[in-house]
């Protein structure tokens, strides 16, 4: 190789390090901006429970049917809904908060096959997120609790994180209810006899962060109860 060339490779090298670096600082405004427009909106809602599940989720499926009445009773209990603004479990949810003449927010995320928000959200409460990290503190700080119906990789990633930051001491507890026993059952049995009993990875009283139910009724009660309890988090 001639001096030349390495000159030339060098500096090439060099150039792209510092477009890296360029690149990197200016996203670190990017993620403050989301960061502030996500605060802005959400610091009034009033308090709210966070639903998660299937953005795949059909509306003739009795989880979709659940869901909705799920958000219906809360907005009759005095909470808002919030959930990730998509189709599936999240409109359903939706749909049941604006059924119930309540607070009704979509957190929704820009992914490469585009995840178009449903049409159950007041207009002045839909957020688009690029980062799913900062969509995620916003599910978590502005909640009272989550309410965790059937779902995939992310739904899970919701509950897990969630289960994590309480069971750490990162955030106060709140309560986390599980919809459907007959879809959750497998994954609490292994929880408790594999990760509990058998590996000791957890104490047996992180089981208690979360309770499992099959109703409407049962998981807004849960939630009531909770805050029968406790006062509401001033975090709103």
């Amino acid at each position: 190789m001639s001096v030349k060339e390495d000159k030339i490779k060098k500096a090439f090298r060099q150039k792209t390090w510092n477009e890296i670096k360029s690149s990197d600082s200016w996203q670190i405004f990017k993620i403050m901006a989301e960061f502030v427009e996500g605060f802005e909106k959400m610091a009034t809602i009033g308090p709210c429970v966070s639903l998660f599940g299937s953005a795949r989720t059909n509306p003739e499926n009795r989880y979709y049917i659940l869901a909705e009445e799920i958000a219906y009773k809360l907005t009759q209990s005095g909470y808002g809904v919030i959930t990730g603004g998509g189709p599936g479990i999240m409109e359903a949810a939706n749909k049941g908060a604006m059924r119930g003449d309540g607070v009704s927010v979509g957190l929704n995320i820009e992914l490469p096959h585009e995840q178009g928000s449903n049409p159950y959200i007041d207009k002045d409460k839909l957020i688009t997120f690029k980062h799913f990290f900062v969509r995620k503190v916003m599910f978590q700080k502005y909640a009272q609790g989550f309410i965790v119906l059937p779902g995939g990789f992310g739904t899970f990633d919701e509950f897990f994180e969630s289960a994590t930051l309480i069971q750490t001491g990162k955030i106060g507890r709140f309560p986390i209810v599980l919809v459907g026993s007959e879809f959750w059952d497998g994954l609490v049995n292994w929880i408790e006899e594999v990760v509990q009993e058998e590996q000791g990875n957890i104490s047996p009283e992180d089981i208690s962060l979360f309770t499992v139910v099959d109703t409407a009724e049962e998981a807004v009660e849960v939630i009531n109860t909770f805050y029968s309890k406790y006062l509401l988090s001033p975090n709103f």
